[in-house]
């Protein structure tokens, strides 16, 4: 069985008597350790799949399994559990603890688990170290999302989902966090789940999802994923 498997996910947001349908039968699947980015346009349904794997949000119909385990089926408090232990997640807009520091912000994350990253490390390894102590509100809007992924990263999770995290950040500074991304695919064996508008980081990957009008168009597996440090765009 694949690390995590999509089976006929439909999601369906109702607003009085309008139905918003963000997930209409996606299918897809994809295996442990794998760097995956999904493509699709803005309003596809790409947040929308994201949170539903990282057990932030519930769908209508269908089944989702990470790992064996049917997570549509958890209660609450199962969920809660799974997202705190398994799951990582940079957000599009930072979500940083206003009254923490860069590394408190992490260092918190890291105290949920059993098995933390040192916050230290990651710090140096975003290029943070020099602002350990700054507060998110003396921070840049690219310095935060590189905070977000720190933080993400520190409870060294079994998946990492992140939704858009270079765009916020300058040309080479997204090109260093992709870098870090692949390399924790590549060497720790996480699995790596990226939605982008940006086609271009689709040669990095080692799979690729297209979304289109919350279907799956195609899910193909790339032979010879590229360095990022080879890809421009």
């Amino acid at each position: 069985m694949p690390y995590i498997e999509f089976r006929n996910v439909s999601k369906v947001y109702k607003t009085g008597s309008i139905e918003l349908r963000a997930l209409n039968g996606a299918d897809f699947f994809l295996e442990e350790g794998e760097l995956c980015v999904i493509v699709g346009q803005s309003g596809a349904g790409k947040t929308t799949l994201l949170n539903i794997l990282g057990g932030m949000d519930r769908l209508t119909s269908g089944r989702v399994f990470i790992d064996g385990r049917d997570i549509s089926l958890l209660k609450d408090r199962e969920l809660a559990k799974y997202r705190r232990n398994d799951v990582g997640f940079v957000f599009q807009f930072y979500n940083l603890i206003p009254n923490l520091t860069a590394y408190e912000n992490i260092e918190m994350a890291s105290q949920l688990v059993k098995n933390p990253m040192d916050p230290e490390s990651l710090l140096a390894a975003v290029g943070l170290s020099d602002r350990r102590n700054n507060f998110p509100a003396q921070l840049s809007g690219g310095e935060q999302q590189r905070v977000s992924i720190a933080r993400a990263i520190a409870k060294n999770p079994k998946l990492l989902l992140c939704d858009e995290p270079t765009g916020a950040l300058d040309y080479q500074t997204g090109k260093s966090i992709l870098k870090l991304l692949q390399d924790l695919s590549v060497k720790e064996k996480m699995t790596v789940v990226i939605i982008t508008h940006n086609s271009a980081l689709t040669a990095m990957a080692d799979r690729v999802i297209r979304i289109k009008s919350g279907r799956v168009e195609s899910n193909t597996v790339n032979p010879n994923p590229v360095d990022i440090d080879y890809i421009e765009w």
